[in-house]
């Protein structure tokens, strides 16, 4: 099939709660939850890995908290769909490195790096692609026929006009493709008008063997599933099993808040905030706004002016020592009301 070539085309996509890197997304986010519960200092910077019949845990983690990671991972595969049973569970965490930890213990960042938050005046500040990739992944994963726990969506639009729908979605081996491709459609009619669009459902006619038995997981590779669907830049981290000390994930949120709390505000339509540190310093060393110019990136910059940056005043204004990570490991993290960085502040 030749692309088309009319319009603005923009495609972007989403992956179901039980795509395998997805998987350890949510595996990582468990982990950090079950340690803040016990000990809000807790803090974690974990890895999963998701191969054939094996979940290995890496990274490091200081806190006093008592974690059977293994019940852990078996229950966190119950929920999202697989078999807990048909996995060997390795663990090799161990304790933060004392060089990093004496730069955070000061309430400095905990590693250099960029982050990005991206905002447009649209509902729920996010691109109408992005959101509705989400939608559908969600609608997927929840099907009542069966279908597997491993998906994915993605959608093409030509300027405001979507013109390309496609889902590909792990199924009993008994169902043909006629049969996934009705349930498909039944699953996603609620969510998406699909009156003139192409429907594309498991391309290759067969998604049988799926999750980590076909595709290894990873955590932090889907991060543009996680924020703006390629519409914005991202910076250079990952977000799932980090605790907020860690500014990948903290400043990211911070930078999102920022972003759509200046168009909350009047100052613009569109915005994307750069914030940047250096490891074992509070303050960020950079702030860049673009207002893409729908507004002044001056005033906006300035709007910013006296609101906290530091790793310990975002951890603070968006009261990031509870246990509510593990709802952000599917589905992105952006455009989701509940989640305190969602919420616009008075510039």
């Amino acid at each position: 099939m030749q692309p088309k070539q009319q319009g603005k085309m923009f495609t972007t996509e989403s992956v179901t709660a039980g795509h395998p890197d997805k998987l350890c997304d949510a595996i990582s986010d468990a982990i950090l939850d079950t340690a803040l519960t016990q000990d809000p200092n807790a803090r974690t910077a974990v890895e999963t890995l998701a191969t054939p019949g094996r979940i290995t845990l890496a990274g490091e983690v200081t806190t006093t908290a008592t974690l059977d990671t293994e019940r852990i991972v078996r229950d966190t595969l119950h929920r999202i769909g697989y078999i807990p049973d048909q996995f060997t569970v390795d663990d090799l965490i161990i304790e933060q490195s004392p060089d990093i930890a004496q730069g955070v213990d000061t309430g400095g960042a905990g590693d250099q790096g960029h982050m990005f938050g991206y905002a447009v005046d649209a509902p729920g500040y996010l691109p109408a692609p992005v959101t509705l990739a989400h939608r559908l992944a969600r609608a997927v994963h929840a099907n009542p026929f069966g279908l597997g726990p491993d998906g994915k969506t993605q959608v093409t639009f030509d300027g405001d006009q979507l013109r390309t729908v496609l889902v590909s979605v792990q199924h009993p081996s008994s169902l043909e493709q006629a049969e996934v491709r009705e349930q498909v459609q039944q699953v996603i009619a609620p969510h998406v008008d699909l009156t003139g669009v192409t429907l594309l459902v498991n391309p290759t006619g067969r998604f049988v063997l799926g999750g980590p038995d076909a595709d290894t997981g990873l955590t932090g590779r889907k991060i543009i599933v996680d924020t703006y669907g390629g519409t914005a830049r991202h910076g250079g981290g990952a977000f799932s099993g980090k605790d907020p000390s860690k500014v990948d994930r903290s400043a990211a949120y911070a930078a999102r808040q920022a972003a759509l709390s200046l168009i909350a505000n009047g100052y613009a339509t569109e915005c994307e905030v750069q914030l940047a540190y250096a490891i074992g310093i509070p303050e960020p060393v950079s702030i860049h706004v673009d207002t893409k110019g729908t507004g002044n990136n001056n005033a906006a910059e300035k709007a910013l002016t006296n609101i906290d940056f530091t790793p310990n005043g975002i951890t603070q204004r968006l009261n990031l020592r509870q246990p509510i990570y593990t709802q952000t490991a599917a589905y992105g993290h952006f455009g989701r009301p509940d989640f305190p960085w969602e919420q616009p502040l008075n510039l």
